[in-house]
């Protein structure tokens, strides 16, 4: 199994790419191909003392997106960019799956535009992993299709499941539609009809949730459109760092006694970061496209990337586009063909 990875696209590549990289070979058995400017990956790899590590190479790309680059500029000025070289190998066969901690939207479009979608599938997804008081849950999607139809949704609800299933080995996911009430009546035009169409698939569908049953663990699966499910994440990941400089804060400031007391639960909240850190979910795997496409953090660490190689390790031992794709065919047979939705 090879895996190619943006060495180019994070905070602080190609440190962390390299380092994520090393990791992934020695512990998962694996190869991995560094694609970026050669001169500086081959420069950190002989830094980190890993540059004659069986299992990895390097592959040149003398382009680099930016951030704040619009994804279109990639198709357009920047195929030699670490993006698009990397989503190249992919496409031809000389790798399984590409992983970037860069530009988001540009990765997205990449994908989009070189591996295609599944034959059936509409739209692509962006799936997140949420922790809960019962695990974990599927947030999807966080970016990728902003406006979305109740036959997309529907479609997304297909994936999480599939993903829940064959990676996460849940039997029979629950899936949950993000509204703002329980009632089936609650929502917006889109989101009631795609209450219809799941209630008469043959998913687990439990109906309507809302914002805080995200982590309560109400759902395996919580679907929303890309727009709903983007600031969602935002908002969880900028209340998680508010809460730890929050708690840090009043230990710091607080009487003897309070400090002796975090002292105590010292290796609980240990735990509890932990469960709270990206770096252990590793990264958002982007559903519905032909192939694998795992989007890291743009601070991802080194054992971040580690983490996104496994993930994309088990997404393809786990067969997840093979199961998306029988799944979503059967749910065109089952709703026929939704070209025509208004809400598109």
């Amino acid at each position: 199994m090879k895996i190619a990875l943006d060495a180019m696209g994070g905070d602080h590549a190609p440190a962390s790419e390299v380092e994520g990289a090393a990791l992934a070979v020695r512990e998962y058995g694996i190869e991995v191909v560094l694609v970026g400017d050669e001169t500086l990956v081959k420069a950190e790899l002989r830094r980190q003392g890993v540059g004659d590590l069986p299992g990895l190479t390097v592959h040149h790309a003398p382009q680099r997106v930016e951030m704040h680059e619009q994804p279109s500029q990639v198709v357009r000025r920047k195929r030699d960019s670490s993006i698009w070289v990397s989503t190249e190998l992919v496409k031809k066969g000389e790798a399984v799956a590409i992983i970037s901690a860069g530009n988001t939207g540009a990765t997205v479009v990449t994908a989009f535009f070189l591996l295609g979608v599944l034959k059936g599938v509409e739209r692509p997804a962006i799936a997140t992993l949420h922790p809960t008081l019962m695990g974990q849950s599927i947030l999807l999607d966080v970016g990728a299709t902003v406006d979305c139809s109740p036959t997309q949704l529907t479609q997304f609800a297909i994936m999480g499941h599939e993903y829940a299933q064959h990676v996460f080995n849940k039997a029979h996911p629950t899936i949950g539609l993000l509204s703002i009430g329980e009632e089936e009546t609650k929502g917006n035009e889109v989101t009631k009809e795609t209450f219809k169409q799941l209630k008469e698939s043959p998913l687990n569908f439990i109906g309507n949730v809302e914002g805080r049953d995200i982590f309560t663990g109400a759902a395996d699966v919580v679907v929303c459109d890309g727009f709903i499910g983007n600031v969602s994440l935002k908002i969880a990941e900028g209340m998680a760092e508010a809460l730890k400089k929050m708690l840090f804060k009043e230990i710091a400031a607080g009487t003897l006694l309070s400090r002796i007391g975090y002292a105590l639960l010292k290796r609980a909240f240990g735990r509890f970061k932990r469960r709270m850190d990206y770096a252990e979910v590793g990264g958002a795997v982007l559903l519905g496209v032909n192939g694998i496409c795992i989007i890291c953090h743009g601070r991802s660490s080194g054992r971040a990337v580690k983490n996104a190689i496994r993930v994309a390790k088990e997404f393809f031992e786990g067969h997840v586009n093979e199961h998306i794709q029988r799944d979503i065919e059967e749910s065109v047979a089952l709703f026929g063909d939704k070209s025509t939705d208004p809400a598109r």
